[in-house]
């Protein structure tokens, strides 16, 4: 089972036609019981990381995530949902997030149009699942006005740079995350939806 989180947010359709269209089935869910029972995991986002916090907890979906580190499911965060797995924005004159990756979410600087919304390339900086078949300096979309900075370089598989070169794509153990949205962002993010779920069905994530 591949469960899409349902928060009241998110990018939840374009996130369920893309895993559809690689032929995967996968439902969405609203419920922890159901997300902490799924083999695959998937933390779409859009919208602000307070608002987000705020309403996975009010869902008891916050609780979820956490089982689902200690049970090393596999997990793939995107946008905002890559954010909130770390332990603080500066977002809306700052927020506590969920605290599951160490490190906190910073406004991208001035000099550059915020939010960085379009395609930009990504630099694999080290060797992950995530990126078997995919190009180095691949292109994606992105829409965000924030960005993480990682209190652990390991955790950093993917750099972008916008004003800055910042953690695009990240990866701990059983999570795996990413700044842009794969299921804007063409064939090369089928591409890597495709390479989490085949990783993470066979258990070897």
């Amino acid at each position: 089972m591949i469960a899409i989180i349902d928060y009241g947010a998110g990018n939840l359709r374009s996130v369920s036609n893309a895993v559809a269209s690689l032929g995967y089935k996968a439902y969405i869910t609203s419920d922890p019981e159901e997300v902490v029972k799924a083999k695959a995991v998937i933390l779409p986002g859009v919208g602000a990381a307070a608002d987000t916090v705020n309403s996975l907890k009010s869902h008891g979906l916050d609780k979820a995530l956490m089982q689902l580190i200690a049970d090393r499911t596999p997990l793939f965060a995107v946008c905002v949902g890559l954010q909130v797995l770390f332990e603080e924005s500066e977002e809306g004159g700052g927020c506590q997030c969920l605290g599951l990756l160490p490190g906190r979410v910073r406004r991208l600087p001035g000099g550059m149009k915020v939010p960085h919304m379009g395609w930009n390339n990504v630099k694999q900086v080290q060797s992950h699942p995530l990126f078997d078949g995919i190009s180095d300096d691949s292109y994606f979309y992105f829409v965000h006005s924030y960005y993480v900075e990682s209190a652990e370089r390991s955790t950093v598989i993917g750099e972008t740079y916008y004003g800055l070169e910042f953690a695009s794509a990240v990866a701990l153990d059983n999570v795996v995350a990413t700044q842009f949205h794969p299921e804007k962002s063409g064939p090369t993010g089928l591409k890597m939806y495709d390479n989490f779920l085949k990783t993470a069905l066979r258990g070897s994530l």
